[in-house]
């Protein structure tokens, strides 16, 4: 995991230039509720400049769309953000912001093809605004870790949080602040480390090598 949080991760000037190509491409879905962050993380974090499809909001979405919680936002995704992460010389990170508006769920089901794991944004002040994406990346047998976007709203417990969202335990839960690299770069490495410790027993048995998952991660 060292090499994921130190070199994978690095500062963007620190980092050779892209390489044309890579032998593994690892598939990350970033989802949640309407305006909770997820443009934004990506973002923050990607080391390329992200492929964003967003469009300006008007008066005629207001009537589809709840924007009573979000009244500052002024543009939308409508398919996917997409942002990419070099792990190492082998490795490739492809990150996907899903649409968090109901009427594109129906682009969901085609994003979580082929991921490896995903981050469900909750803003706690609509909490009740994710249930949908963790009950469709449990639908899809995908792991997942939950990750609080500051919005700077009332203080929940974890224990409040995890009761809310009906969160098995071994879901892991963090705080976060999309707006910062360092805060989107801890939320991937905790999914990466929860990844591994879901698959590194499996690998390790069908590989024989106890350590054979990780250059995956």
């Amino acid at each position: 995991m060292d090499s994921v949080t130190s070199d994978a991760l690095a500062p963007a000037s620190a980092r050779t230039p892209l390489q044309a190509s890579a032998d593994n491409g690892l598939k990350i879905v970033i989802v949640g509720g309407f305006g909770v962050g997820k443009t934004t993380l990506v973002r923050s974090v990607s080391e390329i400049r992200p492929l964003n499809t967003e469009e300006t909001m008007t008066q005629a979405g207001a009537a589809v769309d709840d924007i009573s919680e979000v009244r500052g936002k002024s543009a939308t995704t409508v398919a996917f953000d997409f942002g990419r992460i070099t792990l190492d010389a082998h490795n490739v990170l492809y990150l996907f912001g899903a649409p968090g508006q109901e009427r594109f769920w129906f682009l969901w089901d085609r994003l979580f093809s082929g991921t490896l794991g995903a981050v469900v944004l909750v803003d706690t002040r609509r909490i009740d605004d994710s249930w949908y994406a963790i009950d469709r990346l449990e639908h899809h047998g995908t792991p997942f870790i939950v990750a609080c976007n500051d919005f700077g709203g009332p203080t929940h417990t974890p224990a409040q949080i995890r009761e809310a969202l009906d969160l098995d335990p071994h879901v892991p839960l963090i705080d976060c602040d999309a707006r910062s690299r360092e805060s989107a770069k801890r939320v991937l490495i905790t999914l990466v480390e929860h990844l591994a410790s879901l698959y590194a027993p499996h690998g390790a048995a069908a590989q024989g090598a106890p350590n054979s998952p990780e250059p995956a991660l």
